[in-house]
């Protein structure tokens, strides 16, 4: 049977189709998007295009551009392919000797982390808040690795085999947003140049130039928030993992040589070692933290939607509480809040009004970093949304079960009691919650704080001597890497060069570290900066001067490294401008379409309201990383 194509608007489609610009178009959109699914939706109505379409345009499908160009490099293993390229993919070397054979003559430089730091372009840099610790979480290695030109062969190293985009964790535990645009893979397509090994770093060794690394592909700990208390994987930990968490798989472990090193391993959830927080809290560091939220909170609202769920539990099911009163754990009440006002209120009309949100913090002041104008507004709106703040609120314990339940108690109370946590302050007592959310800080990294401790010999060849004596004065074992007295975090210069001390003491004080932050007259005999290895976001201090520890500094310390080494990679011998913050201003989100922003210059004035959302939004889409979540966020929004 005979069709003809009956409007002008089909006629332009056949001839789309058989025009030269479609074929290009097709794959560009493809490749830019990098987008799987779009493939897999592609593949499952090719039969039905090929019975309907051939004979509607009364053309064959095999003289299609459009088709032809996203199904043709897929004829037989669609579903283990990836890219949309008829290009050979890029694969990960396999084994060290295949890694060093790809290597070349180029240099290595291998990045320990792959955590946040945002990813920017020279011309889109945007506000980012201060969020305190939380939100620079981990490390600053994916953006330097994906800023690395391609005379470098980068070697990533991190336990976990993608980049969280925290700032968006809020949204994705409420549902605003779903998981996937908070994640992007550390392997891509995109930089050929970059490499990873799924791993804990164990041992730095200065001389040689090789980390020690322990595979972590089975890691039941992937997605989820590190604590204090967690096992940490180094031999020198195997006493402290045995007597508190027992035997465990130990990984096998192996060597990587490295031209350059940067540490940037981030920090672990501090629980000031609180009774039971580490057990029962949810915390909001990974993408399986925000999925644990998420699946809780619902839990929550079905057990108290339940007609055997008595009144006393229901009340306590449906009050959560969050513990640290900075941007993170305020943005993260704001977006619950927002969550049962629009949503859950229509799913659980007779449970949304008994719904209760405290915050809880230590200090006097929650968003101590705004302005006090700013700080009032806030505090306006989180009254009028219903969330109680409560100030001088010491944690003593989270357990399980309700409040006064003990051995002693029914066997109702103890069935009642295993959907509830009983949460004691020193202010208020026991109070029965739903769930607790943990946002307080940030503690060293343990590979930072116990693994670079140890004593090396003067690495001659990648060091040289900045005060003190020289170091052919000194015993050869008697170096180690320096660190802030308070913090842990190791000291660099203004050009993010790690320092070395020397063991051997003076009285007289030799570094401007020490002397500010030390009464002890004993100090280091002598210092030295390590040419070949840099520290950057929280795990580093600057020895002359704090900056804060934030997202916002990380990604600035990370394009400044990039900029600076891809110029040493094109031959450039002019000594680089020390690195120097912007602050470019702090923001959060305080619920019902409303933000607050305080200008970092001072010039700008402070935006509240309506105007302060939008700019809070647009900053986090620009700041994303991939055109595929560029496109997908606001979409969700």
């Amino acid at each position: 049977m005979n069709h003809r194509v009956p409007s002008f608007a089909v006629r332009s489609l056949y001839m789309f189709c058989f025009s030269p610009t479609a074929h290009k178009f097709c794959r560009e959109f493809a490749v830019l998007f990098d987008c799987q699914y779009f493939h897999h939706q592609l593949r499952t109505i090719y039969s039905h295009f090929r019975s309907q379409m051939a004979l509607f345009l009364q053309v064959k499908l095999v003289h299609f551009p459009v088709i032809k160009a996203l199904i043709q490099p897929y004829p037989t293993a669609f579903a283990t392919q990836r890219y949309f390229s008829t290009s050979r993919p890029t694969l990960a070397s396999l084994g060290l000797d295949a890694l060093d054979a790809s290597k070349g003559d180029r240099k290595r430089i291998v990045i320990l982390g792959s955590g946040w730091a945002g990813e920017s372009h020279p011309a889109s840099t945007v506000l980012l808040r201060t969020g305190g610790p939380s939100s620079n979480a981990t490390s600053v290695g994916y953006v330097l690795s994906q800023r690395l030109s391609r005379d470098y062969q980068t070697v990533v190293i991190s336990p976990r085999s993608y980049f969280v985009f925290t700032p968006l964790l809020n949204s994705t535990a409420v549902g605003t947003l779903e998981f996937r645009t908070a994640l992007e893979p550390v392997r891509s397509r995109r930089k050929p140049n970059v490499e990873f090994i799924q791993g804990w770093a164990d041992d730095v060794d200065l001389g040689r130039k090789t980390i020690t690394v322990e595979e972590s592909v089975v890691d039941q700990r992937q997605g989820k928030a590190t604590t204090d208390a967690d096992p940490y994987r180094h031999s020198s930990l195997t006493d402290m993992k045995m007597e508190k968490f027992g035997k465990r798989r130990e990984g096998k472990r192996f060597e990587v040589d490295y031209d350059k090193l940067v540490i940037a391993v981030g920090c672990y959830s501090q629980t000031f070692g609180t009774k039971g927080v580490k057990e029962n809290a949810y915390f909001m560091k990974d993408v399986g933290d925000a999925r644990r939220v998420r699946k809780r909170v619902l839990e929550c609202f079905e057990i108290a939607s339940l007609p055997t769920t008595n009144e006393r539990v229901r009340e306590h099911l449906l009050r959560f509480a969050i513990i640290g009163g900075g941007p993170t754990g305020m943005e993260f009440a704001a977006e619950l809040s927002d969550l049962v006002h629009d949503d859950l209120s229509k799913i659980y009309p007779r449970l949304a009004s008994k719904v209760k949100i405290t915050v809880h913090d230590v200090a006097s002041k929650v968003l101590s970093m705004f302005d006090d104008k700013l700080s009032q507004y806030a505090m306006k709106i989180f009254s009028r949304q219903g969330i109680a703040i409560k100030t001088n609120s010491h944690v003593e314990e989270l357990r399980r079960g309700l409040p006064h339940t003990n051995g002693d108690g029914s066997m109702e109370d103890v069935a009642d009691a295993q959907g509830c946590y009983t949460l004691t302050t020193a202010e208020d007592g026991d109070m029965g919650i739903g769930m607790c959310v943990w946002s307080t800080g940030v503690m060293m990294n343990p590979f930072v704080k116990r693994a670079l401790r140890k004593i090396h010999l003067f690495p001659s060849n990648s060091a040289f001597i900045t005060s003190g004596l020289a170091a052919e004065q000194l015993p050869k074992q008697d170096w180690m890497i320096e660190k802030h007295p308070k913090t842990g975090a190791i000291i660099v210069d203004d050009r993010l060069r790690v320092r070395l001390c020397s063991q051997s003491t003076t009285t007289t004080a030799t570094t401007a570290t020490a002397r500010e932050t030390s009464h002890d007259p004993y100090q280091p005999a002598s210092t030295a900066t390590l040419t070949d290895i840099f520290a950057l976001g929280d795990n580093a201090a600057m020895a002359n001067h704090s900056l804060p520890a934030t997202a916002q500094t990380a990604s600035q310390q990370a394009l400044w490294l990039a900029k600076r080494l891809n110029a040493n990679a094109r031959g450039s011998t002019r000594d680089s401008d020390p690195f120097t913050f912007r602050n470019l201003g702090i923001m959060a989100y305080v619920g019902d379409w409303r933000g607050i922003l305080e200008s970092g210059s001072g010039k700008a004035p402070d935006i509240s309201g309506r105007a302060a959302w939008l700019i809070w939004r647009g900053a986090y889409l620009t700041k994303s990383v991939s055109w595929r979540n560029k496109v997908l966020i606001p979409t969700y929004w």
